[in-house]
């Protein structure tokens, strides 16, 4: 009996170390993964992060993350050129070939507009929460918002880049609308079109030039009564007039390449485990979505 004990003890020892090696490695690619930030995002505010937690659980199973810094509020052109720019900062930095890019909200275009005149640097691209095809809201914006909307939110995303020490980032929030408009997404689609659905709702292609695209959204705008930011987005979602959304963006409007799921119940803070990790508790973590997404690249070589 005592042996059969040990024996037993022994197996158990071996599956559990078996399970932790693989946990180390669970989110290691190939490439480096690469965050990208929406409008009026940020890398850091103290102990705020952007993509809260979210780089340091996918460092925990072998990732290599880095954070980038674009304009808070600028033209997605504008952000995609200086997405190439760090990108290409990384690559020198790491002796890597290519990155993966994971892009939330207006990162997610600012992704695409990398990945489109530089295929050859890029293995995928992740759009979460993306305004691939417009948000009513930025319709709504660029309609009706006086001067001082815009000047506002120019001081606020100058004072966003200056505080996560890039001071000299320009800012145009009035750009930054229209990029995100339905009418200005649709003229940057019309020359970025990797990966788009051709239908309302559907998929676009899986891999275009090389790279792979995925996507992935929420469609719920009101999750945790101890959000601070869940009345506001609330609010917002009637923009969409009864079509599911994330508060911000339209499931469909989100789709890009595989889709991985639109109906998360999860609004468009809580896709990057925002606020401080205040979301449903009755959903899956958006951290753990993160780390599934990096084992999934991994799973395909890359």
């Amino acid at each position: 009996m005592k042996k059969l004990v040990w024996q037993l003890l022994s197996v158990l020892f071996i599956a559990m170390c078996s399970l932790s090696a693989s946990a180390t490695g669970y989110t290691q690619t190939r490439y480096p993964i690469v965050l990208v930030h929406g409008l009026f995002g940020f890398d850091s505010l103290g102990p705020l992060e952007y993509f809260y937690g979210i780089p340091a659980a996918l460092r925990s199973g072998g990732a290599q993350v880095y954070v980038t810094s674009v304009s808070a509020a600028n033209s997605t052109e504008v952000r995609g050129e200086q997405l190439l720019f760090q990108v290409r900062q990384i690559l020198a930095a790491t002796g890597a070939e290519k990155v993966h890019l994971i892009g939330h909200s207006h990162g997610g275009p600012t992704s695409r507009y990398v990945a489109s005149v530089r295929p050859d640097l890029i293995a995928s691209v992740t759009s979460i929460g993306g305004v691939n095809k417009g948000s009513r809201v930025a319709d709504v914006l660029v309609g009706a918002a006086p001067d001082l909307v815009y000047s506002v939110g120019d001081a606020l995303g100058g004072f966003l880049d200056l505080i996560n020490g890039s001071p000299t980032l320009p800012q145009d929030a009035r750009a930054a609308a229209q990029s995100l408009s339905t009418a200005g997404t649709a003229a940057f689609n019309a020359v970025h079109p990797e990966g788009l659905p051709a239908t309302a709702c559907g998929e676009g292609a899986y891999q275009v030039n090389g790279v792979y695209y995925f996507s992935w959204s929420g469609a719920k705008s009101y999750t945790n009564i101890f959000d601070p930011a869940d009345p506001f987005l609330a609010v917002t979602s009637l923009a969409f007039g009864g079509a599911r959304n994330d508060g911000l963006v339209a499931s469909c409007s989100s789709h890009l390449g595989r889709v991985i799921r639109d109906d998360y119940r999860m609004n468009h803070l809580d896709e990057i485990n925002q606020m401080v990790g205040i979301t449903d508790l009755f959903e899956t973590s958006p951290v753990t979505l993160f780390r599934q997404h990096a084992n999934r690249l991994q799973g395909m070589g890359l």
